[in-house]
């Protein structure tokens, strides 16, 4: 029995942004068929380490048949010892026959998934019109963000870095994006101006979309800063007790996300629900609903839309198979045998 292992160099060569993106909204809708299984996030905090190790599974039904399971650590401290503060494996399976298929980096994976999971909620929730984005967060997701913005909604025209916790970060990151992107993705950004946030507040009330990629635990984007009619793209907050918006965006917002039940115990949505700003029920249905026409997304330019999105193995298992087929294709990667 042969298998694929695939490193992260590997992952750079055998996948891109567009199909990455088509993959994921391929499994959002296969999720709203009833054709995949989301199984309990596993999630452990080294106190010590001031670390964090999550492990994530599922299976996709239907014509994929794959099921697997990633386990994806941040050790922040890491950069302190000149190592890797991402780190992780995925392991994908024959649901048909339970062969393993393969096993490659997460965290590579992981940025491309997740990048594309964030600009789906936003071009599926977004005011068609919208031209202006706010990335909250300068670390490593934020250009896999912008990446798979720029595939989504080439519409986009102007992009706001906001890093508030370092502005010499946030000044760095918005010069080097064009370059970044074209070196990193083979994405042309020279159609779109990369600017520092400055003052958040006034980059958050000029904005479209918004997109948050920090492991905040307090509000930062507060809701008198928003305009009528804008969207966020919730993705840091996935784990119990992270916070990246106030609770009372959600108010009159239209909700939706992932996982409505994962969301809930451990998304941006977990404390609005939990301190009563909103209900279980006030969640209007998940990303992929929307996405195969069983529920409405947005109603009208002026509502406030969320996307909250903690993150499904599923999205790592047809993503990692696609880097597997193609890999097999060009004789990319080690082959193993078992």
């Amino acid at each position: 029995m042969k298998l694929k292992v695939l490193s992260r160099s590997d992952l750079e060569k055998v996948l891109d942004m567009k199909s990455v993106v088509e993959g994921v909204r391929t499994v959002y809708e296969l999720k709203a068929e009833g054709e995949t299984e989301v199984w309990p996030l596993v999630a452990y905090e080294f106190a010590k380490q001031g670390a964090v190790m999550d492990i994530r599974s599922g299976a996709i039904l239907g014509s994929e048949q794959l099921h697997g399971l990633k386990m994806l650590n941040n050790f922040p401290r890491n950069r302190e010892k000149n190592l890797p503060v991402f780190t992780g494996m995925l392991m994908v399976f024959d649901s048909e026959t339970g062969l393993p298929l393969g096993v490659m980096d997460a965290s590579y994976v992981t940025g491309m998934r997740t990048g594309a999971a964030g600009a789906i909620g936003a071009a599926t929730l977004a005011r068609k019109n919208s031209e202006v984005l706010t990335v909250l967060g300068a670390g490593r997701q934020a250009m896999f963000q912008i990446a798979a913005i720029t595939v989504t909604m080439p519409q986009i025209k102007t992009v706001y870095i906001a890093d508030q916790l370092d502005k010499d970060n946030e000044r760095e990151f918005a010069k080097m994006c064009g370059k970044r992107l074209e070196e990193q993705f083979g994405i042309d950004g020279s159609g779109i101006e990369f600017l520092p946030a400055g003052d958040l507040e006034k980059a958050v009330g000029m904005s479209d979309v918004i997109i948050t990629v920090t492991p905040s635990r307090k509000p930062v984007i507060m809701k008198e800063w928003v305009k009528p009619g804008t969207h966020f793209s919730c993705i840091g907050a996935d784990m119990e007790g992270k916070e990246e918006i106030d609770p009372e965006i959600f108010r009159g917002a239209r909700v939706f996300a992932d996982d409505k039940d994962q969301c809930i115990r451990v998304g941006e949505m977990e404390i609005p629900v939990k301190s009563g700003v909103i209900s279980p029920g006030d969640v209007d249905g998940e990303i992929g609903q929307v996405i195969a026409g069983k529920t409405a997304g947005r109603k009208d330019d002026a509502e406030t839309t969320i996307f909250d999105a903690t993150g499904l193995a599923l999205l790592d298992l047809v993503t990692g198979k696609k880097a597997l087929d193609t890999a097999w294709e060009k004789g990319i990667g080690l082959t193993a045998e078992m």
